[in-house]
């Protein structure tokens, strides 16, 4: 990624904090990577930026600079939702000590921002996905969830949905005025190093990609058995961390898998991934929770085939030209259909990257975001 010029401080520059994630350099998923990018963004274009980070540990509170954005740091000595929880408040409790406008990405802990209200702290609000939909979540939880989501559309100045399908589902509960949607982003992959496919086995065009948390929600288990129904001819490689003795679901998943099905694990390395990306056949999508993915966004950025669980949340993203499943015996003929219609296939690609230009790449995703940001700072 390019590194842009810090330009020179001055007294009147715009002030955003932006709070809800782990922290930047991005090291860990798609908010993180948002952040990273609308931060350098911002600084580039003559804004003072802070982001708050979450570090493991105890130790007192400090800040730093990364290629001109200011980084607070917190530790916090708990793992877990329980540390997420601590960290969020801690960091809501620094922040509202400034007049600093604050983005905040995620709703998770929008009970938190009752401060800002008080102290009439301008907040905006991602709101992400419909999270309290998740299976993963005790009941529990998915109270708390559904809780901050109101919350957070009570509390919040404004509120950004990533998809036109969360836009309507705030718009059930929130002002229309009151919500703007503007998408995820990604970057273009032209070109990716097919040498390294090697290490794992794999050859341009000889194999399926699914890159996801091993979930109910993402219709891992479906797609597995739908491609294993049958021998492919190629492989299936499915990203993501299988801990089969820990979790009975990724057990099943496993079980179910033909021989042409490889698990490597969860691959962090963004060269890899993106080489992956661009040189599978056909990219296999099974979220099922609202809105704009990261990983679907990023897989049209390679121009890969999509093949998606059929909802509107992803047929917005991946449009009329991806194909589409609903269950196990509809992926099934999805794939039979798709695998080895090379002609098909390369239609398919063009439509992704022309879908990614049109609506996915960083910089028009990020000026959106500037100038929603102007008319509240």
């Amino acid at each position: 990624m390019m590194v842009m010029p810090v330009p020179e401080i001055n007294a009147d520059r715009h002030h955003l904090r932006i709070l809800g994630t782990r922290g930047i350099p991005a090291q860990h998923g798609g908010f993180e990577t948002f952040a990273e990018r609308l931060a350098l963004y911002l600084v580039f274009k003559g804004w003072s930026v802070t982001v708050y980070c979450q570090d493991e540990g105890q130790g007192k509170t400090y800040q730093d600079r990364w290629n001109g954005v200011d980084l607070v740091h917190i530790p916090i000595n708990r793992a877990g939702a329980s540390g997420t929880i601590i960290f969020d408040w801690l960091s809501t409790l620094h922040a509202a000590r400034s007049n600093d406008a604050v983005l905040t990405l995620g709703y998770n802990t929008a009970i938190f921002c009752f401060l800002y209200r008080v102290k009439k702290i301008t907040n905006l609000i991602n709101m992400d996905g419909i999270e309290w939909r998740r299976e993963k979540w005790s009941l529990l939880e998915k109270v708390w969830l559904f809780i901050n989501e109101r919350l957070g559309s009570l509390l919040g100045n404004h509120l950004v949905a990533d998809n036109p399908g969360i836009q309507e589902h705030l718009a059930g509960f929130a002002e229309e005025r009151k919500i703007t949607m503007i998408p995820y982003g990604s970057d273009r992959v032209e070109h990716a190093d097919t040498e390294k496919l090697q290490a794992y086995g794999l050859e341009v065009d000889r194999y399926s990609l699914v890159v996801a948390r091993p979930e109910p929600e993402n219709s891992i288990l479906e797609m597995v058995q739908a491609f294993s129904r049958r021998p492919r001819g190629i492989k299936l490689v499915v990203l993501g961390k299988f801990e089969p003795k820990i979790f009975p679901y990724h057990k099943v998943v496993m079980a179910a898998a033909s021989d042409e099905v490889l698990f490597p694990g969860a691959i962090y390395d963004q060269s890899v991934v993106a080489a992956l990306r661009k040189n599978c056949c056909l990219y296999m999508h099974g979220h099922t929770v609202g809105g704009t993915n990261p990983s679907l966004v990023e897989a049209l950025g390679a121009g890969s085939p999509i093949l998606a669980h059929d909802n509107k949340f992803n047929r917005w993203v991946a449009g009329e030209d991806a194909s589409y499943f609903h269950q196990e015996e509809d992926c099934c003929a999805k794939l039979d259909l798709l695998l080895g219609n090379k002609q098909l296939l390369a239609s398919m690609r063009v439509e992704s990257y022309r879908l990614h230009q049109e609506r996915f790449e960083w910089p028009h995703v990020l000026e959106q975001y500037e100038q929603l940001l102007l008319k509240f700072v």
